[in-house]
């Protein structure tokens, strides 16, 4: 039981960390809207989510995650920003 609880305090430091050095790795396309993008996505997620789903996405599909993000999952994005994160997603990373 000791040896399982080690491990486990040992993943909870050690996850944020893997967590944030993968977010520094993420170099996104430059482009109006990458601030907001990084200043909101970034802060709940990595990064990484935005290549991986892009084949998938169109700008209906960009803006339906960024309303469900906000009216689902509750992220703190203004009216501003998330227009430019949905115009910003659209464009560089749409279908």
């Amino acid at each position: 039981m000791r040896r399982f609880v080690i491990a486990f305090l040992a993943t909870m430091f050690a996850v944020p960390a893997l967590a944030q050095s993968q977010l520094q790795q993420i170099k996104l396309k430059p482009g109006p809207g990458l601030d907001a993008v990084e200043r909101n996505c970034g802060t709940c997620h990595s990064l990484a989510y935005i290549p991986m789903n892009s084949p998938f996405l169109n700008a209906a599909g960009w803006n339906a995650e960024v309303t469900k993000m906000i009216k689902a999952m509750g992220a703190p994005i203004d009216d501003a920003d998330a227009k430019a994160i949905a115009d910003y997603l659209s464009k560089n990373y749409g279908t």
